[in-house]
């Protein structure tokens, strides 16, 4: 899965990539020319009264190379740094992609400030590792091998033997301190996460945080976090920081080794000073790609680190997915259970357990109980957010995997008790960012959510731009804005989870009735705390501890005086009015 996204992406563009390195390996080879050539320029100006003409020659041609070496960096800089960057974007787009493929399950077990760390710092980091570490490895390896070639075959090979003798030993200084590199950088990514994690979760929280006068605690946690980072970051540069000034310092002996050598041979005559030039010039050359090596090895392990977290979340496969043979049919409404048991991971005690019942079409289902009985899992199952048994639950007669995801969800409409507001306008926020909508469609189901009169008070009505999850509106306000976002819809079928918990209950009784008319031949299931939601549903189920305690209507059960009927004394006693 690793190299999958990345092979397609490579695939896409290899005639770029082929011209780019192309251009590199012309750059990189022209360049190791010039010491040659300014060698030979050196001897040829060592005796009085030398040649003009040769030298201008010689001048001419660095000043060529000069250019010829900047004309193809360019060509090269705009197509392999210019693929980094698309390869950035790609990722990001396949990791957004692939998040919203997988199920609840995944992220009950994520931190959503690790997942922005992903998006953010391990995709960058990917980017520098194949844009400019590859660039910057590919053009060292190219002028390296030319320079040293150079330093064996145009020089003298006993002065390249004893100069260069100390390589080895820098190089596997390199590949030690580069895998220190990358856990260490693994580690200050866990603590990016984590750092993120907090500051969303303080932003999204803020209100509880102020009301309870939470603001110094939570100062001080993240204080703990934010040292915690610094402290990695700081072991991490105590590593990648000792690279650099270790790779020059072998250099320096390098250079002693070819002062005291080199200049011995040219005093014997064993080289003139030119070779002696030339063979600086190259050893010059490759001082710059080695001692940048240190930073390429920083890159690649930090890469490769974060590669490997990005492989983690690519390689999570979907626990829910289409059947081979899924079906483009969107339900018409009927919903049928048979013996119906989930169990969530991790969990010893089922959700649900053996619930069945049938659901006609055009009826409305009210679900009632005690908190932890299943009615929100009931809910998630029946959008196939979890996978259920073949047979567990049938819609139109046919199993719910014989339907595409797409498709099944297309004929419903879900509102949570918690419901999510966009940052952007009122209307988009209906239409949830749909096109197909027109203004009368969106004014008719603001006005069957009851929240028409609102958003007619605000500054702009419709355009009027929302805060980020709807922090300049009240509980109520974002619930009936939900409602409208699932109207508009015209679904098969409507859940509703506790979706009017926060509305007051004349609200809640006018937005049922507006429900009752506007969708008198469509199904409904009505989850709710609030008995007064439930009476005049055309069938009601007690759910206790995931099975099903008590069926019928309000009047049948009332009669019958078992749970039902205690919630409805007990909700009475606390003053709920019972519309």
């Amino acid at each position: 899965m690793k190299a999958s996204f990345l092979l397609r992406f490579f695939k896409s563009r290899k005639f770029s990539y082929a011209a780019g390195f192309a251009f590199m390996f012309a750059a990189s080879f022209i360049q190791t020319l010039f010491p040659k050539v300014l060698g030979s320029s050196v001897d040829l100006m060592k005796e009085r009264g030398f040649a003009l003409h040769p030298v201008l020659m010689n001048v001419l041609w660095m000043v060529l190379i000069a250019f010829a070496v900047f004309a193809f960096t360019f060509l090269w800089r705009n197509m392999i740094i210019a693929n980094g960057r698309n390869l950035e974007c790609y990722i990001r787009e396949e990791l957004f992609r692939h998040l919203l493929t997988l199920s609840p399950a995944f992220y009950g077990k994520r931190k959503t400030g690790d997942l922005i760390a992903h998006a953010i710092n391990d995709i960058s980091a990917v980017r520098m590792t194949f844009g400019p570490a590859t660039a910057m490895s590919f053009n060292g390896i190219v002028i390296c091998i030319s320079s040293i070639y150079f330093m064996f075959a145009a020089v003298d090979a006993r002065l390249a033997l004893l100069t260069l003798a100390p390589l080895p030993f820098i190089i596997a200084l390199m590949l030690y301190i580069g895998r220190k590199i990358q856990s260490r950088f693994r580690i200050v990514q866990d603590q990016f996460g984590l750092v993120s994690d907090k500051v969303q979760e303080n932003i999204s929280g803020i209100r509880v945080i102020k009301a309870y006068a939470q603001e110094r605690s939570e100062i001080e946690k993240f204080s703990v976090l934010s040292s915690s980072m610094a402290q990695s970051n700081v072991n991490l540069i105590k590593v990648s920081a000792a690279l650099p000034p270790l790779i020059e310092f072998g250099f320096a002996v390098c250079f002693v080794i070819n002062l005291f050598y080199g200049s011995r041979m040219v005093l014997r005559g064993d080289i003139s000073v030119g070779d002696f030039v030339a063979f600086n010039g190259y050893l010059s050359l490759i001082v710059s790609p080695i001692v940048s090596i240190g930073r390429v090895v920083t890159y690649f392990q930090r890469g490769m680190a974060s590669l490997g977290r990005l492989y983690d979340i690519m390689s999570v496969k979907p626990d829910v997915t289409d059947s081979p043979h899924a079906l483009g049919l969107r339900p018409e409404g009927e919903i049928e259970l048979r013996h119906l048991t989930f169990l969530h991971d991790g969990a010893s005690v089922p959700a649900l357990s053996d619930v069945s019942l049938r659901l006609p079409k055009g009826r409305t289902l009210g679900v009632i109980g005690p908190t932890g009985s299943g009615k929100s899992t009931l809910a998630a199952l029946l959008l196939r957010l979890y996978n259920t048994k073949p047979g567990q639950i049938l819609l139109d007669g046919r199993d719910i995997g014989d339907y595409s995801l797409a498709s099944l969800r297309e004929g419903y409409a879900f509102v949570p008790q918690d419901t999510f507001v966009f940052a952007s306008s009122v209307r988009d926020n209906i239409v949830f960012f749909k096109d197909t909508y027109d203004d009368e469609e969106v004014e008719t189901a603001s006005r069957l959510s009851l929240i028409a009169d609102s958003i007619s008070r605000f500054p702009d009505g419709y355009d009027t731009l929302l805060g980020d999850r709807g922090v300049n509106l009240s509980g109520g306000q974002k619930q009936r804005m939900a409602i409208a976002r699932a109207l508009i819809r015209d679904p098969a079928v409507l859940i509703l989870d506790d979706a009017l918990s926060a509305v007051d209950a004349v609200t809640e009784g006018r937005i049922l009735e507006s429900l009752r008319r506007a969708r008198k031949s469509k199904t409904n299931i009505i989850i709710s705390h609030r008995i007064s939601a439930l009476m005049e549903a055309d069938e009601i189920i007690v759910l206790d501890k995931g099975t099903i305690r008590e069926r019928g209507t309000h009047e049948k059960l009332l009669k019958k005086g078992g749970m039902y009927y205690d919630l409805y004394t007990a909700q009475q006693e606390d003053g709920q009015p019972q519309s």
